[in-house]
């Protein structure tokens, strides 16, 4: 399928809720569900390239806190699907094919219904999501990643039990948009409080029988950057620090899945400095406490049917001429390049809607996403299934910013 994303790739979204909505709320059955969570930090003193910044071009120095992988696995009966996270900055598309392959072969669990997601940490180790990363250092801890993603899939289906899930919305005022005004008469990283930014924080419970928290599912719109560039220790930031905090309060008994919204524009409203992590922790307490209101007042449901499907669309391509953003002057120059591949997937189960896109979409675009779906319950997921870059708004695409200067369509 082709398709100018800008323009048509919410109304793609909306078509894959809207052929499955009606079917998905009619034809209910038994639900199971089971989470796991495996450490992926990388060995201390490896000294890998972190992701997510240029201006960082040592290895890490230390270990803040630990990277994990936590999956998530349901079954109606009938159909299974995956859900599984990770405390990096992404996943190439080249990952997921190979790790997705994996996954249905060893646990039958088909492609369209497995999401794949980047919790979009920018203080873990780089493994390829970019075309500019070196590949030969990192190769080893790729294969880690990789074997902790099956990991943690294999133990969550052998978790499998008797299960109840409900969903919920919250809201949290921690995140702003980063489009701020730059002299000569553009826009570029920054704080902007007047632009767009949605604050809903939505959560999804999986429960035991018996009403137990097995594992919560978590989706708000805010970027993996409570540490800036200075920092150089491994750390999950902000979405590490949220699932930690809720995790602790379960006392590690429940699997907390963070995922991140529509946050291309997005940054947290606190600003770093280069060792403090007090920022972070601040941010990661007000979302998880939330989460956890939400949570416990949640009804749930024994029944759900699961359904999952995926489309790839093409856009346009085009790249930075000079290769470089020169931060002085904003008038840049672009070629056309090869087209750019967006992943969309949907899964659903029950009334519960995750679209997941591959890319870094704008608030805008996420938000006529969810007014315009059927479903009410809809989630837009980013940073799943592969990597697209950013994908602004249209409106976003007429403002010179950061994000439309590095965004490849």
């Amino acid at each position: 399928m082709i398709c100018a994303f800008t323009r048509r790739g919410v109304e793609c979204l909306v078509y894959l809720l809207a052929a499955y909505g009606t079917a998905l709320c009619l034809d209910e059955g038994s639900f199971q569900a089971g989470a796991a969570r495996v450490d992926i930090t990388p060995p201390d003193g490896s000294a890998l390239r972190l992701s997510g910044y240029d201006a960082r071009q040592e290895g890490f120095k230390g270990i803040h806190d630990h990277l994990y992988v936590r999956a998530l696995v349901m079954s109606d009966g009938t159909n299974k699907a995956a859900i599984i996270t990770y405390d990096l900055i992404g996943t190439s598309n080249a990952m997921w094919e190979k790790v997705s392959q994996r996954i249905s072969r060893d646990f039958g669990i088909t492609r369209e219904n497995v999401l794949m997601v980047g919790t979009h940490t920018h203080g873990a180790p780089a493994v390829g999501v970019y075309a500019d990363e070196p590949r030969e250092k990192q190769a080893a801890y790729i294969q880690q990643v990789e074997a902790g993603i099956v990991e943690a899939v294999r133990w969550a289906n052998e978790d499998l039990q008797p299960a109840r899930v409900g969903y919920g919305q919250g809201r949290c005022n921690v995140n702003m948009s980063r489009t701020g005004f730059r002299a000569p008469g553009g826009n570029f990283l920054g704080l902007d409080p007047d632009g767009p930014s949605d604050k809903t924080l939505a959560v999804v419970k999986f429960a035991s029988a018996s009403g137990k928290t097995l594992a919560l599912f978590a989706n708000y719109a805010v970027h993996g950057t409570g540490m800036g560039q200075e920092n150089y220790l491994i750390t999950a930031d902000i979405p590490g620090a949220t699932s930690r905090f809720v995790e602790l309060y379960y006392t590690d008994a429940a699997v907390v899945l963070w995922t991140s919204g529509s946050a291309g524009d997005q940054s947290p409203i606190y600003r770093w400095e280069a060792r403090d992590f007090r920022g972070v922790e601040t941010i990661a307490m007000l979302l998880g406490r939330e989460i956890l209101r939400v949570a416990e007042s949640l009804t749930t449901w024994p029944q759900a049917r699961i359904r999952g499907l995926q489309s790839v669309v093409f856009c346009p391509g085009r790249k930075l001429l000079g290769g470089q953003l020169d931060r002085k002057d904003l008038n840049y120059q672009f070629a056309d390049a090869e087209p750019i591949q967006i992943r969309l997937s949907l899964l659903t189960f029950g009334h519960i809607a995750l679209a997941g896109v591959s890319g870094e979409v704008y608030t805008a675009k996420g938000e006529r996403l969810k007014k315009e779906s059927p479903l009410s319950a809809t989630v837009v997921v980013t940073h799943c299934n592969g990597s697209s870059g950013y994908i602004p708004s249209e409106e976003g695409f007429k403002r010179t910013s950061y994000e439309v200067q590095v965004c490849r369509i």
